[in-house]
């Protein structure tokens, strides 16, 4: 059979889950009676509630007697570690934007990937019912981007589709035909992608994805470069520098047939197939036959830019709502973690109770202390760092971003003020239509952590940012922190409502009455500068005095809810995010406050 092997790349919330679910209906992948869920693809359930894909899938379709496999790739840079690797897998892109927002610089992120490694792009302008939508100019947007990003003459002279994913249909013109569904997609891929390449020799293939299954075990998932693989063939692994890490054999074949995988004895050069019975071999590892002694090339992988730290809960709670809580159980999750995400680096401390885990950006960093706590894991984790470089002359070079903030006109001002208080540059502003601006920044890392939230604030949640690494610069120097202190409860037991409801002239509480509280936790944020230590267990006093004006009804204001995201970019360099299956809670670093009188003395000093 005749094959296609392409990527989808898209910018968050573009469609392209979406497209994936419409090609597998009218391929005849599914069944018209089968019932599927909404977004098939993304499987995990952190995918569902964020409506955003995280890791990246494989799926086939077939069509005129050709088997078309699609790889449906993350739309957020933070996952950019899923996409570098994936583009080795495939021969042709689509590339899908939405009609009113344009190309956004996830998409430029792994469009420029896509075409450092030649691939041909298709581009699919989605969403074009929708009311202000501007294809024409997304189009010349589109293709300034791919000029900007240096594209060949052959890749600039892409094809162009117009559609609806959700309608289920794709034509050459914007008005239609739309009887046709998304047979003229189809039909394109099969004329302007070419068939995969395939070597010369016998089997090899490059490990692409990786994921443990608790029958099979550890499952590969790649495009076979050359040679055919039949099961329970012997194979070798070689690591990334040519150095033999292990020989086995080939247990089962998986090749992706619609939503499912179904085993086959043989598979040939230039399909894409997960195999299962190796237990070492990882992700850009070579997987080949033994008589091959040289590693395939894999695909340079991006650093990562932010770090955080995973530390053993300490607190006196510890262990009374999660299940794993050893510094042993994190350390084997994390290293299992890092296994099948190439974009992770973890370290150890050497007090053997924390881990350092560098990490892309706080969203990757966030959802894996997300998925962790849904498994039991009980830790705290400190506020995201930079991860900064110095160059040959010893000059300190930082992480800077590119920042694109779509905002209302009205509410620019603003924006420009607390960017430019943050040490980014503007380097664009134009109109995107609807009244909007939209704003380019190029920012230090550091100073965007946390902002999310307080842009919203100020743009009363009309604003949408969307940040890209840009490069390594001279380090800008200081910058403005948090300006307000914190509550901390000096006292361990329940809060209790009236104490809360006196405290509330102090400020905001960030707890509700009933919630346990310990010494050192982190109750309320002061509605000044410095730390305050309150007691939130005192109750009312009781006298035999009943009078009507006496008893005063208790009405609490509601708490500052913290997700795990806010309380990550909220918390300062002293203090902690306690995480637990449950509760997330914050907390001190030191939890005695002559420890924490003695930290900030060193601090001064060191000053």
């Amino acid at each position: 059979m005749n094959l296609r092997n392409i990527a989808i790349i898209a910018h968050v919330d573009h469609g392209k889950t979406t497209l994936v679910d419409a090609l597998l209906k009218q391929s005849g992948a599914v069944r018209d009676n089968q019932r599927v869920e909404e977004r098939a693809m993304d499987s995990n359930d952190l995918e569902k509630e964020r409506g955003i894909t995280i890791l990246a899938k494989a799926t086939s379709v077939e069509w005129k007697d050709t088997r078309i496999n699609i790889v449906d790739t993350p739309g957020h840079a933070d996952f950019g570690g899923e996409v570098e690797r994936i583009l080795s897998m495939v021969d042709g892109a689509i590339v899908l934007v939405d009609a009113a927002e344009g190309p956004m610089p996830q998409t430029k992120f792994v469009v420029g990937k896509a075409l450092k490694v030649g691939l041909k792009p298709i581009v699919a302008i989605n969403k074009i019912d929708r009311p202000d939508a501007r294809a024409d100019e997304v189009i010349n947007e589109v293709f300034d981007l791919f000029a900007a990003l240096d594209a060949t003459d052959e890749q600039l002279d892409f094809p162009i589709l117009y559609g609806s994913g959700r309608d289920g249909w794709m034509a050459e013109n914007p008005e239609g035909p739309k009887e046709d569904g998304l047979a003229p997609l189809f039909d394109l891929v099969l004329r302007h992608v070419p068939e995969p390449s395939v070597g010369e020799g016998p089997f090899r293939m490059i490990g692409t994805i990786l994921e443990a299954n608790p029958f099979l075990g550890r499952i590969i998932t790649g495009r076979i470069e050359s040679g055919s693989l039949k099961s329970n063939q012997p194979v070798k692994v070689l690591s990334r520098d040519g150095s033999l890490l292990e020989n086995g054999r080939v247990s089962k074949i998986l090749a992706f047939r619609g939503l499912e995988r179904q085993p086959i004895e043989e598979a040939q050069a230039g399909d894409i197939v997960a195999i299962a019975g190796l237990s070492k071999g990882t992700v850009a590892d070579t997987f080949c036959d033994p008589a091959v002694s040289q590693p395939l090339e894999a695909q340079p992988i991006d650093p990562p830019t932010v770090t955080m730290s995973f530390i053993v809960n300490d607190s006196p709670l510890a262990g009374t709502e999660g299940d794993k809580v050893t510094s042993r159980v994190i350390r084997d999750r994390l290293l299992r973690e890092a296994e099948g995400n190439v974009a992770l680096k973890i370290e150890e401390s050497s007090d053997k109770d924390s881990f350092y885990v560098s990490g892309r950006g706080e969203l990757q960093l966030a959802v894996l202390i997300e998925t962790m706590r849904r498994e039991g894991f009980e830790l705290a984790v400190s506020r995201p760092r930079v991860v900064m470089k110095k160059d040959e002359d010893g000059q300190l070079l930082e992480p800077i971003e590119e920042v694109v903030v779509d905002v209302d006109e009205e509410h620019s001002g603003v924006v420009v003020q607390k960017m430019s208080e943050r040490k980014a540059e503007m380097v664009e502003l134009r109109p995107s239509g609807g009244a909007r601006l939209r704003l380019v920044f190029h920012a230090p890392t550091r100073g965007l952590i946390g902002y999310q939230s307080e842009l919203l604030t100020d743009t009363r949640g009309t604003a949408v940012m969307n940040r890209l690494f840009h490069a390594y610069e001279p380090y800008k120097g200081e910058l403005p922190g948090r300006t307000n202190g914190v509550l901390i409860s000096n006292e361990q037991g329940e809060a209790v409502a009236y104490a809360l409801w006196n405290l509330e002239d102090r400020g905001p509480m960030v707890i509700d009455p009933g919630v346990k509280v310990y010494h050192g936790m982190i109750v309320g944020i002061h509605s000044r500068d410095n730390d305050l230590e309150v007691n939130v267990l005192k109750g009312k006093k009781l006298t035999n005095v009943r009078a009507a004006g006496k008893d005063e009804a208790v009405k609490l204001t509601p708490p500052i809810r913290m997700t795990l995201e806010r309380a990550l970019a909220w918390i300062q360099d002293d203090e902690l995010v306690e995480v637990t299956p449950k509760s997330i809670r914050l907390r001190k670093l030191y939890l005695d406050p002559h420890e924490r009188k003695r930290f900030e003395k060193q601090k001064v000093g060191a000053a």
